[in-house]
């Protein structure tokens, strides 16, 4: 099995989580990129498997599939130990929708600020921000009386926990009456597989002279 990311991949980042958490064994490449030209020249797999040209991508033999989702649906269906989705089916469907609002519903506020990839006003990236905490927001009431977003740690947690993580390299961090939203942070980056592949970021990010994405 091999999973194509890239060093400052958001959902590449998911995917890369997911299989350490599993323990399955799968090597890991990070396609060519960099902070000026992004992804530019495309890598072939990437090209060949993924009709939006992005990863993540995982291939194993004869399959070839893409999107962070459906890794992660995969690597359930052929790991189901330790679970990331719960197994209960009304709690599972919740956090699916957690992991899906997580992705189209709070991310692309995040990619509007993002320099490399928009052009977005001081209007509309205020617009985007008041978004996100809005979002945070919503979270820390989801969290009373609990430790994770969805109850035990799953596929949920990741996704939000790397689109907040960009948020706060660009700008948009929680706020000191998020108490419950910083606990849930601590105790995320306290797993060992997030902490593998947030630590690999941060090590890229200051390869290039940076102490942010946008600094």
């Amino acid at each position: 099995m091999k999973l194509y990311s890239g060093p400052l991949s958001m959902f590449g980042a998911k995917a890369e989580i997911a299989v350490l958490e599993k323990g399955i064994a799968c090597e890991r490449e990070h396609v060519p990129f960099n902070l000026q030209t992004l992804y530019d020249p495309k890598h072939p797999v990437v090209l060949r498997v993924n009709p939006k040209q992005q990863v993540p991508v995982l291939v194993d033999g004869d399959l070839e599939i893409f999107d962070s989702t459906q890794i992660f649906e995969y690597l359930e269906d052929i790991a189901p130990e330790p679970p990331l989705w719960p197994r209960e089916p009304r709690a599972r469907a919740r956090a699916r929708l957690l992991e899906l609002c997580s992705d189209e519903v709070f991310f692309p506020h995040v990619i509007t600020i993002m320099p490399q990839r928009t052009r977005a006003t001081a209007a509309e990236a205020e617009t985007a921000r008041a978004a996100i905490r809005a979002y945070y927001d919503d979270v820390e009431r989801q969290l009373a009386g609990r430790e994770f977003v969805a109850g035990d740690y799953s596929y949920a947690d990741i996704a939000f926990f790397m689109a907040q993580t960009f948020a706060e390299f660009l700008g948009a961090p929680l706020e000191p009456a998020h108490h419950r939203l910083k606990a849930w942070r601590e105790r995320v980056a306290r797993r060992p597989a997030v902490g593998e592949v947030v630590g690999a970021m941060i090590e890229y990010v200051s390869a290039q002279g940076r102490t942010s994405v946008t600094a």
